[in-house]
């Protein structure tokens, strides 16, 4: 048989990209390597946008904090704050796993084959096809398919196999969780961390979330060792893993694309990518036709007008983690108080309304 998309990587990203393209008729199989959602290295803090992906009778299941603002620390647990809020929520804590098993689900339900426990082993691009191979728990099965996606994560084997280039930069993130239950609506953030910071993300029953990213060389491991003593907890499940910074020029071969952090479509000021990977999966499946390689030059136009001005605002927001303490002291009390900001969208800093809320 020959499949329109095979996709390999079933995240946010892939997931959404499956669910859409079935919906239009195409015939599409994904491949996810192990258990849907692990393992994890990603948060679960994010942004209200992200319940329009997500079917509506899912919403309680996933769902388990409100969040209304951070506080920004220069320090530790105990230094002082600068915070950052709305009278309403900005934000939500999420079950991160169950996420992912939510997304593939939507997408079987759409008409996606959608099979866990299949590590992709082999890609290779032809003029009229890409063929693939998976190994399953009893055997190996190729697949051939007129297109390729690519969202198997920030060391993608379709992006090597495709020779597509790497994202710009690459974190170390690590992260843990204390049970014990906490249901504060603030975050904490800590710009302690070189060129990055600490986080703190209470989640309701399910406990708080504490999490860092640094540059690879540092001591992340060292560092989040810090962070929690200083906080004074013990955490259980610690996992990491890498975050890509800043998507390369392109995403695109002959028969193939990438989506999500494989394509480096993530927040340069946060690190996180499950809205973004969604955004360019929908523009994938909209602008792609698998009978014509020649619409991939649409999905990088398209996906590039939705994001490309956040992530290059982005940027000089990180910026700000790096510069000296008085100029983060002084930014931070001159911005402190009510916002009008939406945390995945940093052109949001220049609105009028938050100009009004700076006014206020």
């Amino acid at each position: 048989m020959m499949y329109d998309f095979v996709v390999v990587g079933v995240g946010p990203a892939g997931a959404r990209f499956a669910r859409r393209a079935a919906q239009q008729g195409y015939d599409v199989i994904a491949f996810e390597q192990g258990d849907l959602g692990t393992p994890l290295a990603c948060s679960g803090h994010v942004s209200l946008d992200v319940w329009e992906f997500v079917p509506d009778e899912h919403h309680d299941a996933l769902f388990q904090n409100d969040i209304r603002g951070a506080r920004f620390h220069l320090g530790g647990a105990d230094s002082s704050a600068h915070p950052f809020y709305k009278s309403t929520p900005i934000s939500n804590a999420i079950d991160r796993v169950h996420l992912d098993e939510v997304l593939a689900e939507a997408a079987r339900d759409a008409g996606a084959d959608v099979r866990e426990h299949h590590t992709v082993t082999d890609v290779t691009e032809h003029r009229n096809r890409v063929t693939v191979t998976a190994r399953g728990p009893d055997d190996s099965i190729d697949v051939t398919a007129k297109m390729v996606a690519g969202s198997d994560g920030p060391r993608s084997r379709v992006r090597d196999a495709l020779s597509l280039p790497e994202p710009d930069e690459f974190l170390h993130g690590a992260l843990a969780f204390d049970p014990d239950p906490d249901h504060q609506d603030f975050v904490d953030v800590h710009l302690t961390v070189p060129g990055f910071f600490a986080w703190r993300i209470p989640r309701g029953d399910a406990g708080v979330e504490y999490g860092l990213a640094a540059a690879p060389g540092e001591d992340v491991a060292g560092r989040f060792d810090d962070l929690v003593a200083d906080y004074g907890v013990d955490v259980e499940h610690r996992c990491s893993g890498l975050i890509p910074i800043g998507p390369p020029d392109t995403v695109t071969s002959h028969r193939g694309f990438l989506l999500g952090d494989a394509a480096g479509q993530t927040k340069p000021f946060t690190g996180g990518g499950i809205r973004y990977g969604m955004t360019a999966a929908d523009a994938a499946a909209r602008e792609l036709d698998p009978d014509r390689p020649g619409t991939l030059a649409g999905y990088e136009r398209a996906w590039r007008d939705a994001l490309e001005r956040e992530i290059t605002l982005g940027h000089l927001v990180r910026a700000g983690y790096s510069m000296p303490t008085p100029i983060q002291s002084a930014g931070l009390r001159l911005f402190s108080g009510e916002i009008a900001v939406d945390m995945d969208k940093p052109t949001s800093l220049f609105s009028l309304d938050q100009a009004r809320a700076l006014l206020r």
